[in-house]
């Protein structure tokens, strides 16, 4: 076993250490190869963890199973939650960094050392906050992702999360020092736009970081009674930064990917790289102020202030998203059209690789990322209608719209493209691991409507696992969204099943899947190959399709929006 891992670490490399890639024509040094190959690792190993407990907690809401009490049910909660929205994210996000920063720029990775310390230490920080809240007995209570003090959690917990943090930033350090040496070798040369995406990543990721050490480590003096008492507004304010920042960072991380992946795999082109970068820029000023919409009930903030966070300026983010939302698809449609594939309206996207699991992953996260994470973030951002959605189900609803239909999906594609690219193995099963993709996106998209259904028509909270049957000490029932919920329950397990399936392709595809000779791309190379510049005949190409799309879906979110106020106006009135 020892060996069969030593050996997928290993390709054919100059004597420099350099290979050339046979589908992205990148010079790849052993290196980069080696680091995100290690963090992708540990990132599945997160994943397989906080699969398990998906189920478990998805048994628990199904309640015709109603698997746990209500004791052990936030254990498995506080689990599931830390290993896939922090850990299973934050490894692969430094990958990405590795990916998007001296892969795609040629270089060696730079400070290895400090890069394995940054996994050791953040290895040691997961298994802590793993241990913390798996032991937790007597008077403590499991933390669940927000620790909200003064909840008494062990203090493990906040010192383990520290660490944990503290491992991200010292292995984000080799990504932003290969920044400073491209940057400082040729100072008039502009990023490429993947490494300018993951540049803007890094810095989101600092803000987040800085955050969740302050809020953990005010708990922790607190906890450690250096201090006598905790304000706990502020420390809701401070949390916020890196509860809400870590999305930040899988978000730019994702649509990071989405530029690459639809590059290499989908032949799509830059329709204007000037465009795409500012809507980064515009990330780097204003996405995180959207973290406000999860204070919007807090006593400690002003009116003004939570309109101001999350209309106004959050208007700002939500433009980049729509400047991503039309380039994307548009580079794509361009792309393939110079290339002469797909004619009328959606040829072009009909006539795709979409039996290529890379692309399809791809192409699922951008659109369901957008239909279905992307409108419910704004409307639920909005003051008045966040007053539909405030700790029911379908807040849940939202960040697995996010999370597990954006973020997850595309980063499952990124880990089918590097199977195949640096581990140099062909999949076990061509057939199931193009199956995984839309297992996966309609099983999983399923349940999330059901959560958001049952979340704002229902009033079903978020929280509390026994809900369908009266709540006690009132004559108050959900029993009428029992059958909602038992449809959440079928389709979770299946998203479930679907991700067994990524597993089982991913590990079976690297210890038996057959090696990939040098020059073989394993059918990832796009029909007409890889253009490195659409050139300016991309302006000449016919765009009408996405302009179709985007229509779609501004008429999609209209349609939301006015619903989600017609919904606010059938809420009960109060001291009538």
């Amino acid at each position: 076993m020892v060996s069969t891992i030593r050996q997928l670490f290993e390709n054919d490399y100059d004597e420099e250490g350099f290979r050339r890639c046979s589908v992205t024509g990148l010079d790849v040094h052993r290196s980069v190869e080696t680091h995100v190959k290690l963090f992708g690792l540990t990132a599945v190993v997160a994943l397989i963890v906080g699969g398990i407990f998906a189920f478990t907690v998805a048994t628990t809401r199904w309640e015709l199973i109603g698997l746990l009490p209500e004791d052990g049910y936030y254990r498995h909660l506080s689990m599931h939650a830390w290993n896939i929205l922090i850990f299973w994210m934050v490894f692969m996000e430094i990958a990405i960094l590795y990916v998007g920063g001296p892969m795609v720029l040629g270089r060696k990775l730079p400070l290895t050392k400090l890069a394995k310390a940054g996994w050791i230490t953040m290895v040691a920080g997961a298994l802590g906050v793993n241990y913390s809240i798996w032991t937790v007995s007597g008077s403590q209570e499991a933390p669940l992702l927000t620790a909200y003090v003064p909840l008494n959690v062990p203090m493990e917990f906040y010192a383990s999360a520290i660490v944990f943090l503290i491992g991200a930033t010292i292995a984000a350090l080799p990504f932003l020092a290969t920044i400073w040496f491209e940057k400082r070798g040729a100072p008039d040369k502009t990023l490429p736009l993947v490494v300018f995406g993951a540049f803007i990543t890094s810095i989101i990721a600092v803000e987040a970081i800085l955050g969740g050490i302050a809020a953990f480590g005010y708990a922790l003096i607190w906890q450690l009674g250096l201090i006598e008492t905790i304000n706990t507004g502020i420390y809701r304010q401070l949390y916020w930064i890196v509860g809400h920042g870590t999305q930040q960072i899988n978000l730019l991380a994702m649509i990071t990917v989405w530029y690459f992946l639809t590059h290499v795999v989908g032949g799509a082109v830059l329709v204007s790289e000037k465009v795409s970068r500012s809507a980064f820029i515009l990330y780097l000023f204003f996405i995180n102020l959207g973290a406000a919409h999860h204070l919007m009930v807090d006593p400690g903030v002003s009116v003004g202030w939570r309109i101001f966070n999350t209309s106004y300026a959050f208007y700002g983010a939500a433009f980049a998203s729509m400047i991503h939302a039309f380039a994307i698809p548009a580079g794509l449609e361009a792309g393939r059209r110079q290339r002469g594939f797909g004619g009328g309206l959606f040829g072009w996207l009909t006539s795709a690789p979409w039996r290529n699991p890379v692309f399809s992953a791809t192409i699922f996260s951008i659109i369901l990322f957008g239909f279905v994470g992307g409108i419910t973030g704004v409307l639920m951002g909005q003051l008045q209608l966040n007053m539909t959605w405030h700790n029911t189900f379908a807040t849940v609803g939202h960040f697995h719209g996010t999370v597990a239909l954006g973020t997850t999906l595309a980063f499952m594609g990124l880990l089918f493209f590097v199977i195949k690219t640096m581990f140099r193995r062909a999949f076990i099963s061509e057939r199931a691991a193009s199956l995984v993709p839309y297992f996966y996106a309609g099983a999983m998209g399923i349940a999330t409507l059901m959560m958001m259904y049952v979340g704002i028509l229902y009033g079903v909270p978020r929280r509390t696992s026994s809900v369908v049957r009266n709540i006690p000490g009132t004559e108050f029932s959900l029993s009428a969204a029992a059958p909602l919920m038992t449809l959440f329950g079928i389709f979770a397990v299946l998203a479930i099943l679907a991700g067994v399936l990524f597993l089982a392709v991913a590990a079976g595809s690297l210890l038996f899947g057959r090696r990939l000779e040098s020059g073989d791309d394993g059918g990832m190379v796009p029909d007409g190959g890889v253009l490195s510049d659409g050139g300016d005949s991309v302006h000449a190409a016919d765009m009408r399709g996405t302009f179709t799309l985007c229509l779609v879906f501004m008429a999609t979110f209209v349609l939301l929006y006015v619903l989600n106020w017609f919904l606010l106006t059938q809420l009960w009135s109060i001291g009538a």
